[in-house]
């Protein structure tokens, strides 16, 4: 890396133009100073997490799609090709009739008796199914991995494998294919979900609140959108021949997310366009809310301008400080009141995905924040988070508003987001 050498080189024709601009560089060096010390630590415990298995962490039986998509890259570096291959392979052979993507995969023998919220598929007796039917990025998570995979092992065999009458390049299709038929609002010309807290999996109606049923209140948010677009993206460099197809539905979608989620006025994208009223009381201002994740993902996705993305950061920044949080993977803020999710795990105030502090989606800020050039920022950032995971000897699936771990134990997906960061900062020139 040559970062330090630059440094001082940028030291040396700063010190003309006055001492704001050196203490700016001095501020960096600083940054990118603590944050280092911890990287080392942090890489070889991800590293030694990953050598334990592909569960989402040690409070989970199953594989999840949206977790393996973003520790794909850590898994890479303690696993042969064919083993990231072959965990993929199982969710084409479980996909749906109607080409959906589950969430999920468990060994059927730890499938307990009476437990009902299974399916199965005969092209892979090994495994049962689960799937979270609120959100509307399982398909794309699954395009995501995909492309991951290739670019990570050059292996584009994986495309024409077949799995039973259709290939893999066909079943990711199939899958995308799902979305505009079954998830498509042609009013909006945006995807569909059930209300959820931004980039969450669990709505306010009832009980556990992961399925879909006659109490969901539909609506449309940006997380969901922009994984759809960051999923045609891959899908149209993966599968030239469907750039035809995709590329007019990808800049629709796009152009519809500025226009119906972007509020021009604050700055921010909206939480939910709903399109058969909202779950929460009337009077209630859910405008005020500001969604870290889906802003974050909305970044990848190219829907904010570089200006906007540094407005962003500091508004997320104003808002960590508001709520007294650790650090910008707050999920969101300020937090639905107490009671407006029937799951206890939603309440009080930030508890779980109403307001707790996630690494798996603060990690991905970072790595945005490198990409468009914030290097100083996301050295800033990313210190609190390298830090928890040394104080408290590995990684946790959320952090409270006081910085204790909850959750899920050897959570993968913290230490996949922070591993590909901090790999990325190691590859600046």
């Amino acid at each position: 890396m040559k970062m330090r050498s630059s440094l001082v080189c940028g030291l040396v024709l700063f010190a003309s133009a006055g001492t704001a601009q050196v203490k700016h560089a001095t501020d960096y060096a600083s940054a990118e100073k603590k944050a280092k010390e911890y990287f080392p630590f942090v890489e070889e415990k991800a590293l030694e997490v990953m050598k334990a298995g592909f569960n989402a962490g040690d409070g989970y039986r199953e594989v999840w799609i949206r977790d393996y998509n973003t520790f794909i890259e850590l898994a890479a570096r303690v696993n042969k090709p064919e083993v990231l291959k072959e965990n993929l392979l199982v969710f084409f052979r479980m996909q749906g009739d109607d080409g959906n993507i589950i969430d999920g995969f468990t060994p059927a023998e730890k499938i307990a008796k009476g437990e009902t919220d299974f399916s199965y598929s005969k092209l892979e007796p090994r495994y049962a199914g689960h799937k979270n039917t609120v959100e509307t990025d399982q398909e794309t998570s699954l395009v995501q991995a995909v492309y991951k995979y290739i670019q990570l092992t050059g292996d584009k065999t994986i495309l024409q494998e077949k799995i039973g009458d259709k290939s893999v390049a066909e079943r990711l299709e199939y899958s995308m294919d799902f979305l505009m038929k079954n998830k498509f609002n042609s009013r909006y010309g945006l995807i569909t979900g059930a209300t959820t807290a931004d980039w969450g999996d669990v709505q306010p109606e009832h009980g556990w609140g992961v399925d879909l049923d006659e109490n969901t209140h539909p609506a449309i948010d940006i997380y969901d959108n922009a994984m759809f677009i960051v999923a045609m993206n891959n899908m149209m460099e993966m599968l030239p021949a469907t750039r035809q197809k995709w590329t007019g539905i990808k800049s629709k979608v796009a152009a519809n997310c500025r226009k119906y989620l972007w509020d021009k006025t604050k700055q921010k994208f909206i939480p939910h366009i709903y399109l058969k009223g909202s779950p929460f009381p009337a009077g209630f201002k859910e405008n005020d809310i500001y969604y870290f994740g889906g802003t974050t993902v909305a970044i990848e996705a190219g829907l904010l301008s570089k200006q906007e993305v540094k407005l962003s950061l500091d508004e997320m920044v104003r808002r960590v400080k508001q709520a007294g949080a650790p650090s910008i993977g707050l999920t969101l803020y300020p937090p639905y009141p107490d009671g407006y999710f029937a799951n206890k795990i939603m309440n009080p105030v930030y508890s779980y995905q109403n307001g707790g502090d996630w690494t798996w989606f603060g990690g991905r800020m970072i790595q945005q924040l490198i990409k468009y050039g914030y290097v100083k920022e996301a050295y800033e950032q990313i210190l609190p988070m390298v830090k928890r995971v040394k104080d408290n000897n590995g990684f946790y699936e959320w952090y409270s508003v006081d910085n204790k771990p909850r959750g899920s134990g050897t959570f993968r997906g913290e230490a996949g987001v922070l591993y590909t960061a901090i790999t990325m900062f190691e590859h600046l020139k």
